[in-house]
């Protein structure tokens, strides 16, 4: 995949710097063209110790008590069949009502037959992802209502934008997945939306994709459309996980249809199923990030278990999403240290269950603005440490999630991809430790011009996407643009070098029919 074009900045202090000297502007004054980074960041692994927010005997709490609730107080679960299903497996189920208790043992039989980690299959091999593990999976900013961006402003979802944010997620190798929807685009009507949609990703993109939970024949259909993407039986589809979905459930303490039907397509059929409470302390949840993560892991061990119901060793994620609001409005607040802490102490849950940990890449702000990169940043550190595997919302997430910014995509893949050097095992071989290099220059010396700087100068650091290193007055000079200049011409720039990944004609063909003929059919229901 082709980097984007860079500006490099030297920062210094003038005021101790003679005027001819602070005019020059080196070898890293201006605007230059970056090498393509093949393929270095399809595959990552984060092998850094993580870090033990909760102790064993606070760790051991949380999960008992959240135990507690699954037994004495329960889930309603909005779903005759789900009920049923639970039941069969041995839960308590309330006649006349929608509430079920769960044996805190068949809790836990249940969920020892997730697979710790599993493959998830893209169209194109090369992109099939790791999930579990110490693997780490980044995926692109996904349902967000509104788009932005600096010329066009905030404005609402639409099909152009759609295809646009999903050919920048196909631009960049540290984008593993596309997510669901970057944005919804409302120009296409409800019923054959999804099939628009994911059709679009199938052709624009060669990752793996996501569907929503919005009902049986929406799962069905996004179903049939990632085994044509791939060319597959559906036999070999039930065997080689090609598909995901979010199930979130209607905190506090319910799981509604919707959901509980995506539960019983996907895992039926094999394919994954990502379970994430949306538990905000102080709203949905306990205003205790204690007790919003005891909430946050019971709702999720109740999902978790009833797709092992539905099909024993389907596979499945634990998602945490537990952040605060702001208790003066009300307003989520994402990027706190709130958050921070219940990203890590999710991540000790979900290795003590074996578990793959999904998390996400949050901030709150409202523009391209230093509030969206430290909340960004301290998002990105704790699931770090936290040992996250799949990262939803990885890049273009603004506004709490309401809208998917063009700067903040590329501001976010410029941050995963520090991310990404970051956890790259440091080189401590003989040839990197340079005592030959020392030898040559010796004290009082430089080494720009040794053999061992010249062998590996284009390679040895990480180039920044928009870091601006010249010195101030060169800055000045070219008009002193902000980061949100560059993030606004680079994004253009990569959509102007897009190229559509490769397709085989009859897999097209077929997908084009298999569209046509479900919007011939009139898609799926709706009430509008």
């Amino acid at each position: 995949m082709s980097d984007d074009t860079t500006t490099a900045v030297h920062e210094t202090d003038t005021a101790t710097v003679p005027a001819e000297r602070r005019r020059r502007t080196g070898g890293r004054g201006g605007e230059r063209s970056r090498k393509p980074s093949g393929a270095k960041y399809l595959n990552l692994v984060n092998n850094l110790t993580h870090t033990e927010l909760l102790s064993p005997e606070t760790l051991d709490d949380i999960h008992e008590t959240s135990l507690t609730i699954l037994e004495e107080i329960g889930m309603d679960i909005i779903l005759p069949e789900a009920r049923e299903r639970m039941k069969a497996a041995g839960a308590d189920v309330t006649p006349g009502s929608e509430r079920v208790r769960f044996d805190r043992g068949m809790i836990m039989e249940l969920i020892a037959s997730v697979p710790s980690t599993f493959t998830l299959h893209a169209r194109n091999p090369l992109r099939n992802v790791e999930i579990g593990g110490k693997n780490l999976v980044f995926a692109q900013v996904a349902s967000a209502p509104f788009v932005a961006d600096r010329e066009g402003g905030r404005r609402a979802g639409n099909q152009e934008d759609f295809r646009k944010l999903i050919k920048l997620a196909q631009s960049y190798d540290v984008i593993h997945m596309t997510g669901g929807y970057p944005v919804e685009p409302i120009d296409i009507h409800a019923s054959v939306r999804h099939l628009d949609c994911l059709s679009d990703i199938v052709k624009l993109t060669d990752k793996a994709f996501h569907c929503y939970s919005l009902g049986k024949q929406r799962n069905l259909d996004g179903i049939e459309i990632a085994r044509i993407g791939r060319g597959i039986s559906m036999e070999q589809m039930e065997h080689e996980p090609s598909l995901f979905t979010i199930i979130n459930s209607s905190s506090p303490l319910r799981l509604d249809g919707p959901m509980l039907q995506g539960i019983i397509e996907m895992s039926s059929r094999g394919q994954v199923v990502v379970i994430t409470p949306f538990t905000l302390a102080g709203a949905m949840a306990p205003v205790t990030i204690a007790g919003a993560l005891v909430q946050q892991n019971a709702e999720a061990l109740c999902g978790i278990a009833f797709s092992q119901m539905v099909r024993k060793g389907a596979p499945v994620m634990y998602g945490g999403f537990t952040s605060n609001v702001d208790m003066k409005t009300g307003a989520p607040a994402f990027g706190t240290p709130e958050y921070m802490k219940a990203v890590i102490a999710g991540g000790q849950l979900a290795r003590r269950y074996g578990i793959p940990y999904r998390t996400s890449n949050t901030n709150a702000s409202n523009t391209l603005d230093a509030q969206a990169a430290y909340e960004s940043a301290l998002s990105l550190w704790a699931l770090t440490q936290g040992g996250g595997n799949f990262v939803l919302h990885a890049a273009g997430w603004s506004e709490g999630g309401l809208t998917a910014s063009f700067e903040k995509f590329i501001l976010d893949v410029d941050m995963l991809q520090m991310v990404a050097e970051f956890l790259t095992p440091l080189d401590v071989s003989q040839d990197a430790l340079a005592l030959d290099a020392v030898r040559d220059v010796g004290p009082g010396g430089h080494y720009f011009g040794t053999a061992h700087t010249l062998a590996r100068y284009e390679t040895a650091f990480y180039s920044p996407i928009l870091s601006d290193w010249r010195n101030y007055e060169t800055w000045a000079e070219a008009g002193r643009p902000t980061t949100y200049d560059h993030a606004n011409r680079i994004f253009k720039e990569t959509l102007a070098r897009y190229e559509r990944p490769p397709l085989d004609p009859a897999i097209e063909e077929e997908l084009d029919a298999f569209v046509t003929k479900r919007k011939q059919e009139g898609g799926v229901p709706t009430d509008f």
